[in-house]
């Protein structure tokens, strides 16, 4: 991986955990705001979802290097949290080697 890739793959990352953690607050917000359920049930909802997420998370974010670049790209992309603006920035070889379609992710 080059460089310059390198550096937006970095930019690209930040802003999708950004962007999953903001998604991630609102659906929790969601759950506990729910008080057409008991409390205790949106405890518990929430409990999982916090759970859940941080699975996701952890698979999606953990490990930052070169050489799990382009798999955390592909995940990132396949789960709709890439900026395309900066994605198209990349390298065409690096851009093609992360298109999640090209892996049916």
């Amino acid at each position: 991986m080059n460089e310059s890739d390198w550096k937006i793959f970095k930019q690209i990352k930040e802003n999708a955990i950004e962007q999953f953690c903001s998604l991630c607050l609102a659906e929790f917000r969601e759950a506990i705001d729910d008080e057409s359920e008991h409390v205790h049930s949106r405890y518990l909802l929430n409990y999982k979802l916090v759970e859940n997420r941080n699975k996701q998370m952890s698979l999606l974010f953990d490990g930052h290097s070169r050489s799990k670049a382009w798999i955390q790209l592909i995940a990132i992309r396949g789960e709709g949290l890439a900026d395309e603006e900066l994605v198209s920035k990349l390298t065409d070889e690096f851009r093609e080697k992360t298109d999640p379609a090209r892996h049916k992710w």
